[in-house]
């Protein structure tokens, strides 16, 4: 699996998701099997870039490369800018968000909501992509299927960007109308694998080794892209990466490798966001790791009222040492709604 001059260990990558894939969740997850992560996404506007919410996206201090940066925005000189900018920063490849779904993207026309303007897509990917050429940076895309069921254009777009010179498709098998519900299709991402030589790579509702190698099979894409189902889960890289290479499953975590996994994520999450934003940021990825675990609601309640960092880590790590490995309920990644392929 190659993108532009990078060849990926794996063809299992992890989702841009804001608020989510920060550079501590990105090492993580590239340290349990994830071939290529990229950043959450980042702000098109010059004005936002100095900010620390900004600043903090941009931050790839002792990542492993290829360093992934996803921009987004509505104005294709602006975009642009903000291209060259995070290559100046250490970007090596650039990703083009026109798959974000939420209303605050969509309302300035960012995101998904370009869907609608495809002269417009085509102004940015141009300028984009000639803004990146001089550096030699690769740029990729990420887009949905449609802005809604009666308006599907994922095969337009796609064509239209592999013309440009976009150097990969990542493809989120909904509309914008959709959201994150019902289940993704992957009809039109099977349509457009077909259609394009640059790689694509299918998004939405992987979740198990089963359903990561149906995919493949059936869309015919060269790598899958794993979002909401890596949080608290970041051993799902290995999993399905292992389950694709072997047909076998690996064992899921063991108790001590849960306890030491959680640990240290929240160690490297509060050493980067400091005391403040780290102790409030952290509680998602302890509801993540944990909400499923018996006798959990007590501790998860506990610790979104906790103040500091080192009162939160103490908590988590008693309530782990209240409990005994018997207690844990982990198990491999599987699913039972993958359906079979058609002869």
């Amino acid at each position: 699996m190659r993108i532009g001059p990078w060849t990926f260990p794996n063809r299992v990558f992890v989702a841009p998701m804001a608020g989510v894939t920060d550079r501590p969740y990105r090492q993580l997850c590239k340290r349990l099997g994830a071939g290529y992560a990229v950043s959450e996404m980042a702000a098109s506007n010059p004005k936002l870039w100095h900010s620390v919410k900004t600043s903090r996206r941009l931050n790839h201090e002792g990542e492993s490369t290829p360093i992934a940066v996803q921009i987004a925005g509505a104005d294709p000189a602006m975009m642009a800018e903000a291209a060259v900018f995070n290559i100046q920063k250490g970007a090596h490849i650039i990703d083009i968000n026109m798959g974000c779904p939420v209303k605050k993207v969509c309302n300035v026309a960012s995101g998904s909501a370009l869907l609608r303007h495809e002269a417009l897509v085509a102004q940015i990917l141009e300028s984009v992509v000639s803004a990146c050429r001089p550096y030699n940076v690769p740029v990729t895309l990420k887009t949905r299927t449609g802005w809604d069921a009666e308006s599907r254009n994922a095969l337009h777009i796609a064509r239209l960007a592999q013309d440009i010179g976009i150097a990969a498709l990542t493809l989120h098998g909904r509309t914008r109308a959709d959201l994150y519900n019902g289940q993704a299709e992957y009809d039109t991402i099977k349509a457009v694998k077909q259609a394009l030589s640059i790689p694509v790579i299918a998004n939405g509702d992987i979740d198990s080794p089963e359903k990561a190698r149906y995919v493949l099979d059936y869309t015919g894409a060269d790598a899958v892209m794993i979002g909401r189902a890596a949080q608290g889960r970041p051993w799902i890289f290995r999993e399905v990466a292992h389950y694709l290479d072997t047909g076998r499953h690996l064992s899921p975590p063991t108790f001590g490798e849960l306890r030491s996994c959680l640990l240290e994520h929240l160690e490297d999450h509060y050493r980067f966001y400091g005391e403040y934003t780290g102790v409030r940021s952290a509680r998602k990825h302890i509801g993540w790791y944990l909400a499923e675990q018996p006798d959990s609601a007590a501790l998860l309640s506990h610790i979104n009222q906790t103040e500091s960092t080192q009162a939160q880590l103490a908590a988590v790590a008693h309530w782990f040492d209240l409990h005994a490995p018997d207690d844990f309920i982990l198990s491999p990644a599987t699913s039972e709604s993958v359906p079979a392929l058609a002869a």
